[in-house]
């Protein structure tokens, strides 16, 4: 009962949020384009599916992904794991790898289940006649992932700057990108933004924002956010280190075959 009454002041808000987006469409379509909608009717139900879903899933989210991930972080950085530890004593990062562990499979699964990547990966295979291999593409983006959140969690229980570390994986995607076909780096940036959507950004940002409530004299507001970031540029590295890597692997097979032949 509980779910349901606070579902109605969901849908109505998800309404408000979603009237200017349906607004713009109508208003084109029928005042600039000046063309009847089509299908009116499956249009409207299919707006129906939208509110409903879209309202379904922010219930979830408050009462079950973002609960779980800071229920977690709690658990992994209770005295119970790491030991009880005091602003004054300071935190030993040596004590977290737990956290760095559950970091890291966390943000892979989410990224795997992830809908935006699956799709884009699906449409990418189709466009490159096979080339780029969906499942190579998910695996790839879901590795930078499991390493940029892993990383993220480190930056929060240590307390380091968090330009330092965008700043120096902006400088290794730069050199990457000059050094990739050009063919694989329109994608591989936006690899780095369709994993960071429904899936990974719930569980990821609540992860964040329960460690650094959990770590002494670490701010939720200030340490707590940031891991998105990381989600995002990640992946892009993987995704041009793993064309490089085949690119230098599929040039070496060429090489060994006409030297053989």
């Amino acid at each position: 009962m509980e779910s349901l009454s606070s579902l109605w002041p969901t849908i109505l808000s998800t309404i408000v949020d979603v009237a200017p987006i349906v607004g713009v469409l109508v208003l084109f379509q029928v005042a600039v384009l000046r063309r009847k909608l089509p299908n009116p009717g499956r249009m409207i139900a299919g707006f129906v599916f939208v509110l409903l879903g879209l309202a379904f899933f922010l219930v979830g989210l408050e009462q079950a992904l973002f609960p779980i991930g800071e229920t977690m972080a709690r658990q992994l950085t209770g005295a119970e794991t790491v030991g009880p530890q005091s602003a004054a004593d300071g935190v030993d990062w040596r004590d977290y790898w737990l956290v760095y562990t559950f970091a890291a499979a966390i943000g892979f699964a989410t990224t795997i289940a992830e809908p935006s990547l699956i799709a884009v990966a699906i449409k990418a295979e189709d466009v490159s006649g096979g080339t780029v291999r969906a499942w190579g593409l998910r695996l790839a983006v879901a590795v930078g992932v499991a390493l940029g959140v892993a990383l993220g969690c480190f930056r929060i229980v240590t307390g380091t700057p968090l330009p330092w570390y965008i700043m120096a994986a902006y400088v290794i995607v730069i050199v990457q990108t000059f050094r990739s076909s050009k063919t694989i780096v329109p994608l591989a940036y936006d690899s780095g933004g369709v994993t960071t959507s429904t899936v990974t950004v719930p569980v990821v940002a609540a992860l964040g924002l329960g460690l650094a409530a959990s770590i002494p004299g670490r701010s939720p507001l200030i340490d707590g956010f940031g891991l998105i970031a990381f989600a995002s540029v990640f992946p892009i590295m993987t995704v041009l280190g793993y064309a490089i890597i085949a690119s230098w692997l599929n040039q070496r097979r060429k090489t060994i075959e006409s030297k053989d032949g």
